[in-house]
């Protein structure tokens, strides 16, 4: 049993050859004696032409009765399709294979969910539980495709200049790196546990440290952490690192690197070198440290002239130590009431306590209440400061400087949603540099590390580790697209005093050291060469290339929003024996909080009867079951719709359009009581009649 060619891989130059195809029926058309199917793989569709004068009789009988989705075997000869035929959309649109024999490998039973649906119109867990099917799919076969090239690319560059593919281990030591492990319990060692990596972060440097000045690896990585669209409990990461080099090296080579990923895979130049900002920059002019730059309307600093203003809004918050700022929407005077309402329910969301604004007519003159607050001189050196031309839209942000910097940020990416301005099909890469070496938790009470604690303070920084934290700077970068921070790397700490230093600015005692990282301190003590690395999340670069809208298009078998797996049902609940042998109770289980399996459906454990006595009705045996089965079909939707992905949604104020919702509503002319009750069954003294029912 051997196919000749894929599906989708036959051409006209094949014409005239003895061939045999193999793949899933994808549709089927009986003509009466003649029968034809288009038989898919991965490469695409051939359509196949079963001619009963030309079969066994065995054989037609099975293309007669064959099922979509059927695997099946055609042997036959491939031919020109007549002119009238021919199918434009398809690559083997031309040609079609004359069956002189068929055979049904493998039959389909109906299928949960139509595969000629579109995507959207199928639920996404029910897609998920059967992903086998939903990898059928056209548009998951290109994804995955696109994928391989992708990483293939990657590969491809990382070896030609010189990098080792190294495989780090999976089971590893549980350090603090920011999110909660994935942790294993070791049978042989009862009471311990493994963790599953986050990263390769100790085990990469510990490379270099061997000598290994070049490496990479697609990582696999594990974080237990909330999930949202661009995240994943396990995902993979192109990871580098390597010796004796600066951040500027690496910097450099990242360019060089995406733009061969980039022209590689989508055709298209990218414009080197990318645009570099730092990281307080970045905050302050955009409001994240991931910034968009497909579109400008970068946030404005008004605090001088907030604090002098009549404003009290903005005087205030400057007497408390805040900022006042701004965004200029340009040519968007026209704003209607909704859309300002809406815009401010959005500021609200952000921790704003209100939105102010104003608006610039095409005649120049200014529209808001917050004229009478400022004077003329005050107002033309806002205009001058924002930029304002006819037919802006400027809105303000007065707070302490993170709410603003939280709440603008927010605002310039709703207003470039609303004014299309990001649109999927144009990219732009970015450099941030210099992030903060400390962020202090407030739920800790302490400075932790921004990255982790291996990354490079600036030199000229180092005497304030102790002294002034917050000052420090991290020899850290990331690159950003379109908004999306694709990966992060930095410069590490190579010199073993200034690592204790680190250790010792994060309030870390020495036992806590030693018990963390203190086979990673040992090794520096044995020569350690500056070294300083990078890694890009695989999922995340496929998505943005793609245009998808989450990273469970572009993987082949994901987890939903809670972490589970509809199709294999995990996590689950495993056998008592197994839990014995590791020295586990199996509490979860006996406590009720296990979670229940995939077709234990909700409405099994509903008391039919004694909803049937609430509502008053009774059921017979059929009606219960019936009952219980929509009962059940509800309460699943129910359950699927709390798996969805919402971060970053807008809740809906209306289902229907909203213009005109507050238009007055007005009865053209009244009814007579005679004409409103002549078609009543009974009327009695002007009334309906209602025949009493319960005594």
């Amino acid at each position: 049993m051997k196919r000749t060619k894929y599906c989708g891989a036959f051409e006209e130059a094949d014409v005239g050859m003895e061939a045999t195809a193999m793949g899933w029926v994808q549709s089927r058309r009986d003509m009466g004696g003649v029968i034809f199917l288009d038989l898919r793989d991965r490469e695409g569709t051939l359509q196949v032409v079963l001619d009963r004068r030309n079969l066994s009789e065995e054989a037609f009988l099975q293309a007669e009765s064959v099922k979509a989705e059927s695997v099946v075997s055609v042997t036959g000869r491939i031919f020109i399709r007549d002119e009238e035929t021919y199918n434009p959309r398809l690559k083997t649109g031309t040609i079609e294979l004359r069956a002189a024999g068929f055979c049904i490998l493998s039959e389909a039973e109906p299928l949960p969910f139509s595969l000629s649906a579109d995507a959207s119109a199928v639920r996404e867990d029910l897609r998920l539980q059967y992903r086998y099917l939903d990898l059928r799919q056209r548009r998951m076969v290109e994804n995955l495709k696109f994928r391989h090239r992708v990483q293939k690319a990657a590969q491809d560059y990382l070896d030609a200049a010189g990098f080792l593919n190294v495989e780090t281990p999976m089971l590893t030591k549980s350090t603090p790196e920011g999110a909660r492990d994935y942790l294993v319990p070791s049978r042989v060692h009862p009471g311990s546990f493994y963790a599953l990596p986050q990263s390769p972060q100790i085990f990469k440097q510990l490379l270099m440290v061997g000598g290994i000045d070049k490496y990479y690896q697609i990582a696999r990585c594990f974080r237990d952490e909330d999930l949202r669209a661009d995240r994943q409990p396990e995902f993979t990461q192109v990871d580098m690192e390597m010796s004796f080099v600066t951040q500027e090296d690496i910097l450099s080579f990242l360019e060089g690197m995406f733009a061969h990923l980039f022209y590689t895979v989508m055709g298209r130049p990218v414009q080197t070198p990318f645009a570099r900002i730092t990281w307080t920059e970045a905050m302050d002019r955009y409001g994240t440290d991931k910034p968009d730059l497909r579109f400008g309307m970068p946030i404005v600093d008004l605090t001088p002239l907030g604090g002098r203003c009549g404003f009290s809004v903005f005087s205030n918050a400057v007497r408390k130590g805040g900022v006042v700022r701004a965004v200029n929407a340009k040519g968007c005077a026209g704003f209607s009431r909704t859309d300002i309402e809406a815009l401010t329910v959005k500021a609200q969301s952000l921790g704003a306590k209100g939105m102010a604004w104003i608006a610039i007519r095409e005649d120049g003159s200014l529209y808001s209440v917050l004229t009478k607050y400022f004077a003329k001189e005050e107002m033309e050196e806002l205009i001058r400061t924002v930029d304002v031309e006819p037919g802006d839209f400027i809105l303000f942000c007065a707070d302490e400087r993170k709410t603003v910097r939280r709440v603008l940020g927010g605002i310039r990416l709703a207003l470039g949603d609303r004014l299309s301005l990001r649109p999927k099909d144009r990219f732009s890469f970015l450099l941030v540099t210099d992030f903060p070496q400390f962020e202090y938790s407030e739920e800790e009470g302490r400075w932790v590390a921004t990255h982790h604690p291996f990354t490079m303070p600036y030199p000229e920084d180092l005497p304030y580790l102790k002294s002034d934290p917050a000052r420090v700077r991290a020899q850290a970068y990331d690159v950003v697209l379109n908004g999306v921070e694709l990966g992060s790397g930095s410069i590490r700490i190579h010199q073993r005093e200034v690592q204790q230093q680190m250790f010792e600015a994060l309030g870390f005692s020495k036992e806590q050291i030693e018990a963390r990282f203190g086979f990673m301190v040992r090794a520096f003590r044995y020569g350690t060469p500056p070294h300083g690395g990078f890694a890009f999340g695989l999922d995340r670069l496929v998505m943005l290339l793609l245009g998808a809208d989450s990273l469970r298009d572009v993987i082949a078998f994901p987890k939903l929003k809670d972490a589970s797996c509809p199709l294999t049902d995990a996590p689950g609940p495993v056998d008592p024996e197994q839990l014995a042998v590791l020295g586990i109770a199996a509490g979860a289980k006996e406590e009720g909080t296990a979670r229940p399996k995939a077709e234990e459906s909700a409405g099994a454990k509903i008391d039919v009867q004694a909803v049937a006595a609430l509502s008053m009705l009774e059921l017979d045996g059929r009606e219960e079951e019936g009952v219980r089965r929509q009962l059940s079909s509800i309460l699943d939707f129910a359950s699927s719709l709390a798996a969805l992905d919402l971060a970053g949604v807008e809740p809906t104020a209306h289902v229907l359009p909203v213009q005109n919702v507050f238009r007055e509503d007005g009865a053209p002319h009244s009814f007579s009581r005679e004409a409103l009750l002549q078609n009543a069954p009974d009327v009695s003294d002007g009334c309906i009649r209602v025949p009493r029912v319960v005594e």
